[in-house]
């Protein structure tokens, strides 16, 4: 009996054993594969994740590109100057660090907010710039210091420079911080990698436009790091590649010509080569420093420029919308010839008013100025002459028509914000106003139109190319101020082509007609004055655009309001057998076209075709030199 228990004993620790067994091994092979899978198959995903922890990617933002005018002087670069940084990861105390370093380093307030905005996107590993644009004796003090600050050090940092200020701001635009905004059209270009560690983007202008060209791509820094995050070394290094270079149609001291020529008074001036549709200048007063921006502008300065009446960060060139007053003219004297509503020699009575219905539309000279046929409707400009002809085109053929020279349409210029303008029609008006009898066309209001007034707005930008493609003889191309685009690698130039966007089918009778009254305009009409004893041909048209109507009442520059003023405006190109040089004037609440504006225009030409600098504005040796076209 005990034996045989002991047996059964035996049996079931045999069992239990291999039952134990069976389960340490199925357990070493449940390991053991688990282990497989982890060493082998898993392998390059374990240790891409495990380098990934000790090896981190630091961006090194690219250097921006150069902006040049067409003669190579630089408009916008680049220049290096001390910040402050502080590697977070590398200081204990970071609020008491800041603390003692404010008290021998000026730190706004400003700049602990950009240092926590910075934080927040960052790595602790990463060095943040604390203080930009540190002076010499800021950096000699904290040499001096350096020993109770571990983590903060100096580096040199490339800065955004415009070294002619205000000088073409509002064609160059400016640099600011990268906002929401920036982030979403980075991102939409599928260029967030590209833009990690970057500080700026362009906010307006070229700066804007050629962002992705100016920016470059960004290079960075293999670093290995410990547990704690702390960098211990930089394994390898990718340099960043400089952004492209643009040169532009832009003649530097053409704008400053232009500028200068404005005074302290607001306005706009647009100057295009005709046969390329490149931009000489592009004025808009008053103008700001974009300087001011580079490294987020002050309270005080921001407060100055927008609440400023003048408004100096409007680009009026490209977003004013103005009444073009008599520089209309011409375009409806063309209208008149291509629909065949008037021969050249065809004229009328002018007794100094027009009577449509009950209204009395009254000429600017009083008794009228006689029997007006089209060159003289142009040399004298007579309103008179175009109130009858609006009636005979109406509005519609009007509008058809100043539709081909680009009125009332964005032009397509290189740069953003530009507005379209108002050309009236009837299809217009019923889609700008909800009532019904808003709606409706009125024969009198066109009477109106013929004179550049009522409904008509257009940017100083679309009045100087529908001038420039009338100079051009039909031909019209798309206005733009980059020349070309310089590659910093290779140094392969990739040039903006003018290719003509279209040409306009009008006879060319009828285009000599219109230029031979614009020359007369400024030979014996009422451009006289302002281009007396120009050498070269010019032909020209002054135009004074209405701001508040007196309803046919007699009125007084001079008692004016000035915001009540007439807008004072003028086109023109030059010289009149080969055109160089096409180009629209407004003064805001100037006056008269023939006082305000012309005299402008003359300063502008007088430089272009003949390199002669106005009277107090002598040039330099230097600018002697490059002042030939």
């Amino acid at each position: 009996m005990e034996l045989s228990s002991t047996q059964e004993s035996l049996e079931r620790f045999r069992r239990r054993l291999m039952v134990a067994g069976g389960f340490v091994l199925v357990a070493f092979l449940i390991l053991a594969a688990r282990f497989f899978w982890l060493q082998v198959l898993q392998y390059e995903h374990f240790r891409t994740r495990a380098e990934d922890n000790r090896i981190s990617l630091l961006p090194i933002p690219p250097t921006r590109g150069l902006i040049l005018d067409r003669h190579g002087e630089v408009l916008a670069h680049n220049y290096s100057a001390y910040t402050l940084e502080i590697t977070p990861s590398q200081v204990d105390d970071l609020e008491g660090t800041i603390d003692r370093l404010s008290e021998f380093i000026t730190i706004e307030a400003r700049d602990r907010r950009r240092f926590r905005r910075l934080m927040e996107d960052a790595k602790r590993f990463e060095s943040l710039p604390l203080k930009t644009r540190l002076s010499d004796e800021e950096v000699a003090k904290f040499i001096a210091r350096r020993y109770r600050f571990p983590g903060v050090e100096i580096k040199a940092r490339l800065f955004r420079q415009y070294p002619k200020g205000e000088l073409a701001s509002h064609a160059l635009g400016y640099l600011g911080r990268i906002a929401e905004r920036d982030l979403a059209r980075i991102e939409e270009a599928n260029q967030s990698a590209n833009y990690r560690g970057a500080e700026h983007f362009g906010k307006a202008g070229l700066e804007q436009s050629y962002e992705f060209e100016l920016h470059g791509v960004a290079g960075y820094e293999k670093v290995e790091v410990d547990a704690g995050g702390r960098a211990v070394r930089v394994l390898s290094r990718t340099p960043p590649i400089a952004g492209n270079n643009l040169t532009l149609t832009l003649d530097a001291k053409l704008q400053e010509i232009a500028e200068r020529a404005f005074g302290d008074r607001r306005g706009a001036l647009v100057a295009i080569e005709p046969d390329t549709g490149g931009i000489l200048a592009l004025v808009s007063k008053p103008t700001f420093d974009p300087n001011l921006f580079v490294d987020g502008i002050g309270a005080a300065d921001w407060q100055a420029l927008n609440e400023s009446p003048d408004k100096p960060l409007v680009n009026r060139a490209l977003t004013g919308a103005y009444p073009p007053g008599s520089t209309f003219k011409p375009f409806m004297a063309l209208a008149a010839l291509h629909y065949g509503k008037r021969r050249p020699e065809q004229a009328i009575l002018d007794p100094g008013y027009f009577v449509f219905g009950n209204h009395v539309f009254r000429d600017d000279k009083k008794g009228g100025h006689g029997l007006v046929d089209m060159y003289k409707s142009i040399v004298v400009s007579c309103d008179t002459y175009y109130y009858v002809l609006a009636n005979d085109l109406g509005i519609d053929n009007i509008a058809s028509f100043m539709s081909m020279f680009g009125f009332g349409a964005k032009t397509g210029v290189d740069i953003e914000g530009e507005v379209e303008g108002v050309l009236p029609s009837q299809a217009w008006k019923k889609k700008r106003f909800r009532k019904p009898e808003q709606q409706k066309w009125y024969a009198g209001e066109t009477v109106s139109i013929a004179i550049g007034q009522g409904y008509n707005a257009y940017t100083p930008m679309q009045l100087a190319l529908a001038t420039a493609t009338l100079a051009n003889d039909g031909v019209m191309f798309r206005p733009h101020l980059v020349r070309y685009v310089t590659d910093t690698r290779t140094g392969e130039r990739r040039y903006i082509e003018p290719n003509p966007i279209k040409k306009l089918p009008i006879k060319q009778e009828h285009l000599d007609v219109i230029k031979r009254a614009m020359v007369g305009v400024n030979k014996e009409g009422t451009g006289a004055r302002a281009f007396a004893g120009a050498p070269y041909t010019v032909a020209g048209k002054t135009g004074t655009a209405q701001v508040f109507s007196y309803k046919g009442a007699e009125h007084k520059t001079e008692t004016m309001s000035a915001h009540l003023r007439d807008h004072a405006l003028y086109i023109a190109f030059a010289p009149v057998e080969k055109p160089k040089i096409a180009l629209a004037v407004l003064v805001e609440n100037g006056g008269f076209g023939a006082q305000a504006a012309a005299p402008i225009a003359r300063q502008v030409l007088d430089y272009y075709l003949l390199g002669k600098w106005p009277s107090g504005a002598a040039p330099t040796d230097e600018d002697a030199e490059e002042s030939s076209p």
